[in-house]
């Protein structure tokens, strides 16, 4: 099977999306298929993929492909043709992925696909969710009657990342249906030798010390506020705990930075920026817990590295992944720092009981979240 997917943007920082195309695309390249990742060029594009992503198979298997000229929004919504070799490989192609939804890029590749009759998929990743629709409402309510509602419903069908999304997606009133397929991780990649003392060599501040890990982007949906106010809470409970927040800054490190001095924990709170490679496995190996208390997600991947890893999570209900509650891999709360707040101290307190969350979440990984698996899966779902 021949296959295109296409993407505003591959830059690291940018969070899950891309991180998810080229896994996707890699493991369907892996299991026999022609797949490929088209992305804009552009200053947010890296031009070295495998630099960008080290060590991923992702990356390794796929075949990477530019947009140039990138079209814009109105050249899209016009049905103006912009040129390349990508044109030539929706035609070619036997379905096209499109990740995201606001990207005039997106908007262009599902008008040559209906063009030349090549069926397509729109992986919203997260950005129909209510919460999501709500920020900058009116802008994209005008987005979606000038045309991108019209590519949704268009497409084959639409992926939700798990049964929350598709439910949240009715309101909408698509034409398409939703289909439920979630994401994965690599576990000879999870799995690769890294020297335990890798996060502690990029990040000395935080010593010997145990900690509470958030590895994301730091953006405001991430719920750091409430992060630092649960750490707040449960501070003179664990005196030999840190927290660490690892990740790109998108705006609000100082926000949670002036929490943290505000409750008098400046020495117990660490923040070494983007986090990558053997470090970051190390990072989420040795915490005592993750804590991502978001106000949305459509899937998080952080979250299945850290289960993958044998962590313990903590998370808001907003993450939309249940089964850690259901297999008892962590704890699932409210959207407050109260229950955040709870939720660490439930793993915190007892390092048995933690242990056995760590391999709750590892063998949920195994058995229904690779990135083999929900290739099949995804393919399966082409095919029907």
């Amino acid at each position: 099977m021949r296959i295109q997917h296409v993407i505003g943007s591959l830059d690291p920082s940018s969070g899950g999306p891309p991180r998810v195309a080229l896994a996707l695309a890699g493991a369907q390249a892996l299991a026999g298929h022609d797949a490929s990742v088209w992305a804009p060029i552009g200053p947010d594009n890296p031009s070295d993929i495998d630099a960008a992503y080290p060590g991923s198979p992702g990356v390794q298997s796929t075949t990477f492909g530019r947009v140039a000229p990138a079209p814009s929004a109105l050249d899209a919504l016009r049905g103006k043709r912009s040129g390349g070799k990508w044109i030539d490989a929706v035609a070619a192609a036997d379905v096209v992925h499109l990740h995201g939804v606001w990207e005039p890029v997106l908007l262009a590749a599902a008008a040559h696909a209906r063009r030349v009759n090549t069926p397509y998929v729109v992986t919203p990743h997260g950005m129909l969710d209510p919460w999501s629709l709500a920020q900058g409402r009116l802008k994209k309510k005008l987005a979606l009657a000038l045309g991108f509602k019209r590519m949704i419903d268009r497409a084959a069908w639409v992926h939700a990342l798990n049964a929350d999304e598709a439910r949240l997606l009715k309101p909408l009133g698509l034409r398409a249906p939703a289909k439920v397929v979630g994401n994965g991780v690599w576990l000879d990649q999870v799995d690769t030798p890294a020297h335990p003392g890798a996060f502690r060599a990029v990040c000395p501040e935080l010593g010997d010390r145990p900690y509470v890990l958030f590895l994301s982007r730091i953006h405001f949906k991430k719920g750091l506020d409430y992060l630092a106010d649960a750490f707040a809470q449960v501070a003179g409970e664990f005196p030999d705990h840190a927290v660490v927040v690892a990740g790109p800054d998108d705006g609000v490190a100082g926000d949670f930075r002036q929490r943290i001095v505000n409750a008098g924990l400046t020495d117990r709170a660490v923040l070494p920026g983007p986090v990558y490679g053997d470090a970051k496995w190390a990072a989420l190996r040795g915490a005592d817990a993750f804590c991502l208390p978001s106000r949305q997600e459509g899937f998080s991947v952080a979250i299945l590295e850290a289960l993958a890893c044998r962590t313990p999570v903590v998370i808001s209900e907003a993450c939309h992944f249940p089964e850690v509650a259901q297999v008892r891999a962590g704890a699932v709360v409210e959207l407050s720092a109260a229950a955040t707040a709870q939720g660490l101290r439930d793993v915190l307190s007892n390092p048995e009981q933690a242990r056995a969350m760590g391999q709750n979440g590892r063998k949920l990984v195994e058995e229904r979240f690779t990135w083999p698996a929900v290739a099949a899966q995804m393919l399966a779902a082409y095919a029907g």
